[in-house]
């Protein structure tokens, strides 16, 4: 660790892009701060504590993909990692209301506000799916294991590491495992630790760690929104009562003209019916059908586009199925019930946090790469704190996430440089000193 009785150049540039009011201004120098930080002894001793516990780290990773945690039922997986917190030396580790783990680490002269370092505890897998790892080689087997608890592990990681260098950093840092990231969770943990938590109005800037390349930058949320649309009719014997209104001819008249919506190329927009059904037998007129219908975008006018025509469409399938056939039992209603809500956003490249993410990126020794996608990011971004979403792995040392043969390569030497990687980027931002 550096002298406290000066003030040393890490320290005062990184005072110098960070004000006390949490803003981020540019910094002079990016390279040089993480440089500066890579050659420090206390950095030095984190880094070798990463290496000597790489087998810990997988370990441990392997422990938390073996407790099932799909999004509303992570609260095995969020007990187990709140205990691995605080072995790792963060004793007030605490689960909040909505099941996020956090646990905060002080920092020695920040400005009252927090840097959050987070990575989710859900997956999109049901719970009787089979999590059992499976090892071959240097590769472990299992759904979830990248996306996203190996995430947890090196957060651990990153807490011990940190302890045993004795490393301070200038502003606290709160560790978060989230809850509900994954699909019908909709984002729910993060969104209550900006709207709800004890640090809601505390965050300064805030970290993702997710499954993917150390290498690349995630500084763009896409934002999407996601209906569930039931038409609803008086049904009948499909022989007997024909003439009368039909739920189904609504609903595919409804998916036809949704499916034809004209989207912008850039910024990118899609939309898609992941799912479909209703009725009761082959011989009758249903009562309902529904669709459920998924919407995203990097740009918020554009996505608004998409939803106000579908809830145009679906309205209007209703009404020409009224038109078209008898009413005399009843008329087809049509719901459109808002299912999921992830908001967009995204963080300038140009920003501090970017930079400095780029400048360590780039001292590891990988070419940084940019890009979209809809992760916890999303909510800080939409609300206008800096946030990123990086990687903490080796370039191509993982892959068919979200499918029953996930898999990720925990060969020592690349994963020990790339969580290495990682955290110099949390030390630069947070101001380790």
């Amino acid at each position: 660790m550096l002298s406290a009785l000066r003030l040393s150049s890490v320290s005062l540039s990184l005072a110098l892009a960070f004000g006390a009011s949490g803003a981020f201004a540019q910094s002079a120098n990016y390279a040089g701060d993480v440089g500066r930080i890579l050659a420090s002894p206390a950095f030095k001793a984190a880094a070798a504590e990463i290496d000597r516990e790489h087998g810990r780290i997988v370990d441990e990773g392997i422990k938390l993909t073996e407790i099932p945690a799909p999004p509303f039922k992570e609260e095995v997986r969020a007990k187990e990692f709140q205990k691995m917190l605080q072995a790792a030396g963060l004793k007030d580790a605490q689960i909040d209301p909505e099941g996020n783990v956090f646990a905060l680490r002080k920092g020695t002269h920040g400005d009252g506000k927090v840097v959050v370092v987070s990575a989710h505890l859900d997956t999109v897998f049901p719970a009787a799916t089979d999590v059992k790892v499976k090892r071959q080689g240097n590769k472990l087997y299992a759904p979830g294991i990248g996306d996203d608890t190996m995430s947890l592990s090196v957060l651990l990681a990153y807490v011990r590491a940190m302890q045993a260098a004795n490393i301070k950093t200038r502003d606290d840092i709160l560790f978060v495992g989230t809850v509900g990231e994954e699909g019908p969770g909709d984002l729910r943990g993060v969104r209550y630790l900006f709207t709800k938590g004890a640090y809601k109005d505390k965050i300064k800037a805030f970290f993702s760690i997710e499954a993917g390349s150390v290498a690349g930058i995630t500084n763009g949320g896409v934002g999407s929104k996601r209906y569930r649309v039931t038409f609803s009719g008086p049904g009948g014997h499909s022989f007997g009562a024909f003439g009368l209104v039909n739920p189904m001819f609504a609903l595919g008249q409804a998916a036809t003209e949704f499916s034809r919506i004209q989207v912008a190329a850039h910024p990118k927009t899609t939309y898609g019916i992941g799912v479909i059904g209703g009725g009761t037998s082959v011989n009758s007129i249903p009562v309902s059908g529904w669709m459920e219908v998924d919407m995203r975008s990097e740009s918020v006018p554009d996505l608004k586009r998409v939803e106000d025509r579908l809830l145009k469409i679906v309205q209007e399938a209703a009404e020409g199925e009224n038109f078209a056939r008898s009413t005399k039992e009843g008329k087809i209603t049509v719901e459109a019930k808002l299912i999921g809500d992830r908001p967009a956003g995204s963080t300038d490249a140009n920003s501090d946090i970017v930079q400095y993410a780029k400048a360590a990126i780039e001292a590891g020794g990988y070419k940084p790469t940019y890009g979209w996608s809809s992760t916890d990011s999303n909510m800080p971004m939409n609300l206008g704190i800096p946030a990123i979403t990086i990687g903490r792995g080796a370039p191509d040392a993982g892959g068919r996430g979200h499918s029953l043969d996930e898999w990720m390569d925990v060969t020592k030497e690349p994963m020990v440089k790339a969580v290495t990687t990682s955290l110099s980027i949390v030390m630069a931002v947070t101001g380790m000193e």
